[in-house]
């Protein structure tokens, strides 16, 4: 049969009787005054192990919603790649480009009349794609800039009116000019 911890010490010379019996004094005595609510309970186990796991709850949840966060970016980004490649208009092998602005770098993609017509009404717009650019329509643009206002490189805005108080309204801007 195993021995009690008073018991082991006492055996093995670490404590006499004398300390034992006080020991076991000063334990009765605190469970009596504990009992009678003349003392309160030493609750500062308990306490450091309610923090304890409130802590490993607030990171837990942390974790848990920045796994959620990288799973919406995948899925945006796999949204945005599906709008690009079902959407996107066939390259062309012209001489003729269209010249635009990205991150301050003027870039050129070769593209025909109506292309460059388009793109300059705001009617397809140009976005990011694997390291290039696709010419999409507007419609698909938009939703692109939705999920990712940073994949959309040109979006010019559709104005189907002119301006009344444009002062160069009376003056036609020629066909062949281009930059």
């Amino acid at each position: 049969m195993s021995m009690s911890l008073r018991d082991q010490l006492l055996k093995a010379g670490l404590v006499n009787e004398k300390q034992a019996k006080q020991a076991s004094k000063q334990k009765q005595k605190q469970e009596r005054l504990e009992r009678k609510g003349q003392i309160e309970k030493d609750d500062s186990q308990r306490q450091v192990a309610l923090q304890a796991q409130a802590e490993k709850l607030a990171r837990d949840q942390e974790l848990n919603r920045q796994q959620q966060e990288k799973a919406e970016q995948k899925a945006r980004a796999a949204q945005i790649k599906q709008l690009i490649e079902v959407s996107r208009l066939p390259k062309l092998n012209t001489d003729d480009y269209y010249n635009f602005v990205d991150d301050k770098k003027v870039k050129r993609l070769p593209v025909n009349a109506m292309m460059r017509d388009k793109l300059s009404r705001g009617s397809l717009g140009i976005v990011r794609h694997g390291g290039g650019y696709e010419v999409v329509p507007r419609e698909a643009a938009l939703k692109i800039q939705e999920r990712d206002p940073r994949r959309v490189v040109l979006l010019n805005t559709q104005s189907e009116a002119p301006d009344e108080d444009d002062p160069y309204a009376a003056y036609k801007i020629p066909d062949d000019l281009m930059w």
